[in-house]
Order: C-alpha cells, then structure tokens, then sequence
C-alpha cells in the first residue's frame, strides 16, 4: 500500500521528497519481498493481497536469457554498508526507484569470449508503476538511461554506482592475488584478460585501465568509482581494466594486451577507440600500444631480421609476438601515472634484486631462454641472467627492453599525459614519488 499511495502522491507532486523516500523505500522491500518468495511476476503475474484490495503484480518479460530477474540476487542497497580502502564515498544520486545491486547465481561459462566478469555484479534500479489495480515492476539499467517516467513527467532516476563494485570487491576479492601473482604468475596465468565493467555501448569510448606491478584490477575501483560521480562521464565513456599476473616480464603481459584488443575487435565491431589508463608498469605496458617497434628492437637484441635470426616453432612465436610490433590504431590516447618509462634504481637495488629471486620463472620461458641465449648480442651494461628476465628485471634502468623502447618515440598524433607524483615537496626536476623518480616519468 505504501508504494501505491506515495505513487499517487508523486504524480500530483512529482517533487515532493518525503512521498519520494517513503516510495523508494517501499519498492525495495516488493522486491525483498518477491525475492524471499521466489515470485516471477515477469513470467507469471502475481496476485498480491493488501489491506485495500487486492493488485496484480507483473513486469515486462525479459528481452533475453542475460536480462532475466531469475538469474540473479536482487539486493536493495539501502540495505548495504560500503566502506574500507576502496571506498572514501559513495557514488549514488537520488531520485525515483529503488537501487539495487544484480548478482548473478551462476558463473558465465563463457565469460573469456564475451569479455564480462565470472559472475556478473550489476546496478539496476527497481520502478513500480501502478495502473489502477495493476502493478508494473520495471528493472532499469542506469547506465542506459538515468531518468523514468511517471504520469507525465520524466524524473531522475535513483542509482547507486558503488554498491555493485563493493559487492564485486567483498565477493571475489581479487586484491588478495597481488603478491601472488608476481611471484608465481604461472600458477595464475588463467587471469590475464581483459574484461568490461559494464555491458559494452557502442556509444561510449571505452576507457581501458592498466595495474601496475604486484596490484590487480582492484586498485582502479577508487578511481572508477570517483569517475562515475560525473554524469558527463557517466555518459560518454565505459570502464573496462586488463588484468594479468604481474610476475611476467612486461613486454609478455604487452603481447597479451595486444591479443585481447584483437578479440574485442570481433566481439564487438564498431567500438569507438580506446583511452589507455596505466599506472606504473601498466604505463610500460600502455606505452607499447602506441609505440611503432616494427623489427628495431628484434635487431637490437639478435642482431639480425627476424627472417634471417635461427628461431623456430613457439620460441619464434612468442618472442616475435613480443618484441616486434606496431601502434594500436584503435587506441586513441593514453595516461600515464607514475609510470618508470626509464626504469626504477629500487629495481637493481638490493630490495629489487631480493624481489626479483622470488619470482617463478614459468615453465613456458625456459624452452625460449635455452633458444635465445646462444645468439643474443651481448650487452655489457645490462646485468646477466641465467634465465628469462621476469617483471622486476624488466624495470631495471639499464634493462636491454626498457632501453631499446626509450630509443622509438611515442606515434606521432596520439595525445599522452603523464601524472607525475612529488609527494608535495615541489622539487621537480630532481623529484619522485618515493618509487618513481621524475627523470624516469
């Protein structure tokens, strides 16, 4: 009764934000209520009693198997605290409906193809629209539309942003990989991917963020979440990151990049082009996007063309996949932040050096080192391995990649910006941010 009478009262007073609250509220519990019931009003109307009658309840039928209500927790967020080391506010605006966080009760079996999360954590905001005894439950997603009608009049839609983003972070947890990652990525070479945050718009630019060394996809959510609070951003731009184990030598996660930007150019063609977001050496790796290699750096470490270099089967693969290479035209600028385009000095200092020994060289690189080390071309300033370089080496200031890329400049006329960290002292240019220094950014 309450969600009807206050809907009533909206429709004359379509401003009135006692009446609004008292709706909100009363629309959230409907749909804590059906959910306890295990009622599908939207295969099957519901007669529901009241104190003043009886209201049949229904909804639109879904569109397809991934809208379906069945397949998913609906949970009201105003039944949800957020807080912690992700979360310094909360993106939410008001208006009419009730938000809610979509969690999804199975894993998408497909989730690598279609580019989405295992299990799919999404806000929707709950509308009821009432027609005499006739009750419509209506669930809109905020990222299509920000604004509902009632009567004759469009209002804002009420949304919460952070809620699904909070309940991916409790649910997954996917900070707790960072260590792990780095020291063993081949036990985790299963989460490398890159994956969207959103369903995909083709009316949206897509906006990729990169992790940097020992962090996952979980250190962008402040920044994700600070993003939305924009409705300008909200609108033109979707979230997506690349995630990956954080242990391998950077030009390998590069190369992995590079065969997911591939794949989402046919899993959904007519994308607009893509903003790089890369912090430290997830900047290395955005940096190699819009870097036109070509054979230079190849001939730099071998000495020879590819086609001339005695390289076969994986070993060619791979390395070819990894050091020869061409911009990105679909990526059309990137941001930098606190990137070490010209390597770290903690990196070949004694804590790098500890760091670097603990890392698993996985099993893949061996057969490629054992090929690659007879006909390298020697390099006296670089520090020698017995095995494959991983990602701590790769920051080296004097590493043999890390110097052959600062000789090819960025493509030119793709705009890129560099966030560089002082920690507030003002002494630039001889200032860093306790990791990076601003000669390396």
């Amino acid at each position: 009764m309450a969600a009807k009478v206050s809907y009533g009262v909206l429709e004359r007073r379509p401003r009135d934000e006692s009446a609004r609250d008292i709706y909100n509220f009363a629309v959230a519990r409907t749909v804590q209520d059906i959910e306890r019931a295990n009622l599908q009003p939207w295969r099957h109307p519901t007669s529901v009693a009241t104190d003043n009658g009886n209201y049949l309840l229904t909804s639109a039928k879904p569109v397809d198997v991934e809208h379906d209500p069945s397949r998913y927790d609906l949970l009201p967020t105003d039944t949800l605290q957020i807080r912690g080391r992700f979360f310094k506010t909360r993106t939410a605006t008001g208006g009419i409906g009730a938000p809610l966080v979509a969690v999804g009760r199975t894993e998408d079996p497909q989730f690598r193809q279609h580019y989405k999360l295992r299990r799919i954590y999404a806000p929707v905001t709950a509308v009821i629209k009432f027609d005499g005894r006739r009750a419509e439950l209506d669930f809109v997603d905020p990222f299509l539309t920000e604004h509902t009608t009632l009567s004759n009049h469009t209002l804002p839609l009420a949304v919460d942003l952070s809620a699904s983003t909070a309940m991916l972070l409790v649910q997954e947890r996917p900070e707790r990989l960072g260590l792990s990652r780095v020291i063993n990525p081949e036990a985790y070479a299963d989460t490398a991917r890159l994956c969207q945050l959103q369903q995909f718009d083709r009316a949206r630019t897509p906006v990729i963020f990169v992790h940097g060394l020992q962090a996952t996809a979980a250190s962008w959510a402040p920044m994700i979440d600070s993003l939305r609070q924009d409705p300008w951003i909200r609108a033109h731009y979707q979230f997506w990151f690349f995630s990956y184990p954080s242990g391998y030598p950077y030009p390998y996660s590069a190369m992995l990049l590079r065969r997911d930007l591939d794949g989402i150019k046919r899993a959904f063609p007519g994308q607009k082009r893509i903003i790089l977001i890369g912090h430290s050496m997830g900047g290395m790796i955005s940096r190699l996007m819009v870097t036109d290699a070509r054979d230079t750096i190849w001939r730099d470490f071998f000495g020879t063309p590819p086609a001339r270099t005695p390289l076969a089967g994986e070993t060619r693969q791979l390395l070819g996949e990894s050091l020869v290479f061409n911009h990105r035209p679909e990526v059309k600028r990137v941001i930098f932040i606190s990137t070490p385009h010209r390597g770290s000095k903690l990196a070949s200092g004694w804590i790098g050096r500890i760091g670097a020994s603990l890392v698993r060289t996985p099993r893949l690189f061996e057969p490629v080192y054992a090929a690659m080390k007879p006909i390298l071309v020697a390099d006296t300033a670089a520090r020698q391995l017995n095995r494959m370089a991983n990602s701590v080496d790769t920051l080296e200031p004097n590493d043999r990649f890390v110097e052959a890329v600062n000789k090819i400049p960025i493509t030119p006329g793709i705009p890129y910006h560099s966030i560089i960290g002082d920690r507030g002292r003002g002494d630039t240019p001889n200032s860093s941010d306790g990791v990076v220094p601003y000669w390396s950014s």
